[in-house]
């Protein structure tokens, strides 16, 4: 099981330590480590900053969000990032939510997410594997456009630049067991939410029968700390604000995965909490047993025995959310 540094996206601004810390994830030994946006700082800016500082480690997005780019925009920015980086990128792409696609980026959540994906990930492709102009009949990313409104001009068009790596390697985040299935056939890889190593049938069947050299690459948070529930407190406050407030009431995939491995009540509990504005409420509503399956936190010992669950299953890359440079070295120890 390889190691990654996960480092999400920035809060209010940028976040100083991250070319440091990767740079220590480097010295380590990390085989990679992976930027994501929301509504904010974008996934491959600072992954560019942190390439130019590096020589080694494997940089990725996780996630770049689909509805940010449109699936040619997201194929040039991997293609250049991976010649500049002298082959080091792999794309980490996810639909995201009504919330987000239609109030931050204004267009339609598509009624069909798994064949917007489906389209998405077909275009990206074509566009890395530059064989022929690209060309879609899609109902979501068709090329060239041919809609209404178009100009009837639309012309197909082949990358003016080769890409360094016509397989540059494409992950996908997914949560519901159909769009799991999906990435496991369409994608190199998967990024699961919430990974739990005692419950993959969460995620559905086809988790069990995964291609050669299929990459399962979670992100969990990692702390080494003396006091558990302390250390747990950070990832109640994120699943506090994923299941309460990254989505709506009647539609949240992130409230429904929890549901799934076992926590529907409480699921639902957090989301009334948090949406009625009792934010700290929703935090401490999380059930410690449910945060704690999903990281790894505690004193080395603890860390160390609960890694070999971790290597059990199918996880190829283990991307650790790791506050400080002791836990990514003691994490690296562990797993040497």
């Amino acid at each position: 099981m390889r190691l990654g540094l996960a480092l999400g996206y920035w809060g209010r601004g940028p976040a100083t330590d991250h070319v440091e810390l990767a740079r220590e994830a480097e010295r380590l030994g990390y085989d990679s480590v992976w930027t994501a946006e929301s509504w904010g700082s974008d996934a491959f800016t600072p992954l560019t900053w942190i390439a130019a500082r590096t020589s080694r480690i494997r940089l990725g997005t996780a996630v770049a969000q689909m509805a940010a780019r449109s699936p040619t925009t997201t194929a040039m920015h991997a293609l250049t990032l991976d010649h500049l980086s002298g082959g080091r990128m792999t794309l980490g792409l996810g639909l995201s939510g009504p919330q987000v696609v239609e109030g931050w980026y204004g267009r339609p959540f598509p009624k069909s997410p798994l064949t917007a994906t489906r389209e998405y990930v077909d275009v990206v492709r074509q566009v890395l594997r530059r064989e022929a102009p690209v060309e879609l009949d899609g109902r979501f990313h068709p090329l060239p456009y041919r809609g209404p409104d178009a100009t009837g001009l639309g012309k197909p068009l082949k990358s003016i630049t080769h890409p360094l790596r016509p397989r540059l390697p494409v992950l996908l985040g997914a949560e519901g067991p159909r769009n799991v299935a999906q990435t496991i056939r369409i994608a190199d890889g998967w990024l699961p939410l919430y990974w739990s190593p005692n419950r993959p049938e969460a995620y559905g069947d086809a988790v069990r029968d995964l291609p050669e050299g299929f990459q399962v690459a979670p992100m969990a948070q990692v702390r080494v700390c003396e006091d558990v529930a302390e250390g747990l407190l950070p990832v109640k406050a994120m699943l506090g604000f994923y299941i309460g407030g990254m989505g709506h009431a009647a539609r949240n995939f992130h409230a429904d995965l929890m549901g799934r491995m076992g926590y529907e009540e409480e699921a639902r509990r957090i989301q009334e909490l948090f949406l009625s504005g009792r934010r700290d409420e929703a935090v401490l509503a999380v059930p410690d047993a449910f945060a704690d399956e999903i990281s790894l936190v505690g004193p080395r010992e603890r860390i160390a025995e609960r890694l070999q669950s971790w290597r059990r299953g199918p996880v190829t890359d283990l991307l650790a959310v790791a506050p400080d440079r002791t836990t990514l070295r003691v994490l690296a120890e562990l797993n040497g």
